[in-house]
């Protein structure tokens, strides 16, 4: 009788708070997260410029650690980085003195594949990711849609549980990042691994996800959680849908109040209250 495997993915995150620096530099980056991710979910986190979004994705990764609250994968205790919770970044990190079959290969060398297989999977990777035919390339001879492509196919062939993505296609242009979300939903479609996309972008996040997690300003709390229904597979006239238009404004209001909130109230002379008037010389 055959047993049925429970799907891999599942990030249970509680209480989560993050301080950076050390000292008198050190600072709250994320406060009292409370999120459950399921298997297979697209989960995209939004949210303003040093919000806590690339903390909490360093912290799924296993770069840093909780001051307070636990993070788990799959019942696990996140203690380290894992071939399992793969990052992609927003500029690629590829070895430039590496074939693009070498530099997806690397990892499964590092861990000891035969060449042979490693080869094999790699190139099973890269027709996943729309390289098929660029495996002996180099990675300066590729546009830059095409090194993330790279990238992302580079940490697809360890099978991770967790596919992190911080902003992968923020340096990209209009149309390659448009393209590469396509890509990346079709890709997404065939493994199902539970992926967590953060972006600073509305419309990407709307377009690509299952569920949104819209942050706070710093410290990052989780001030609002919303589940996404659009059809898939996605195309581009989702974007001037009216649902569409309608949870952009709302995203655009949650951002604004919230900014509006954590700017210092002024006095009527245009002081934040805690600064003492300036004294003049008679």
């Amino acid at each position: 009788m055959s047993v049925m495997q429970t799907p891999q993915g599942r990030i249970d995150i509680r209480q989560l708070s993050i301080v950076l620096g050390s000292g008198r530099e050190a600072f709250e980056a994320v406060q009292g997260l409370d999120c459950q991710i399921e298997p297979g979910q697209f989960v995209c986190i939004l949210g303003p410029s040093g919000c806590g979004k690339s903390t909490l994705l360093g912290a799924l990764a296993g770069h840093l650690n909780a001051q307070t609250g636990s993070l788990k994968v799959d019942g696990a205790v996140v203690s380290g980085p894992s071939p399992q919770r793969g990052m992609v970044f927003q500029h690629h990190t590829l070895f430039p003195w590496r074939t693009v079959r070498d530099n997806v290969a690397f990892g499964l060398k590092m861990r000891g594949i035969s060449k042979t297989e490693r080869h094999r999977a790699a190139d099973e990777i890269l027709k996943l990711v729309g390289l098929d035919g660029f495996a002996e390339r180099w990675p300066d001879q590729l546009s830059g849609g095409m090194q993330q492509r790279v990238e992302i196919a580079r940490v697809l062939v360890n099978r991770p549980r967790l596919l992190l993505m911080d902003e992968p296609f923020g340096a990209l242009d209009a149309l390659t990042r448009l393209n590469m979300q396509e890509l990346l939903l079709d890709i997404w479609t065939r493994i199902r691994t539970t992926v967590v996309f953060v972006t600073h972008d509305i419309d990407e996040a709307l377009f690509l996800a299952d569920r949104l997690l819209v942050m706070s300003a710093r410290p990052g709390r989780i001030i609002e959680d919303l589940r996404l229904d659009f059809p898939r597979p996605r195309t581009t006239e989702l974007v001037t849908s009216p649902e569409f238009a309608r949870l952009k404004r709302h995203c655009l209001d949650l951002l604004r109040h919230d900014n509006d909130r954590s700017l210092p109230r002024l006095n009527p002379l245009g002081l934040p209250p805690e600064n003492p008037l300036p004294r003049f010389a008679l």
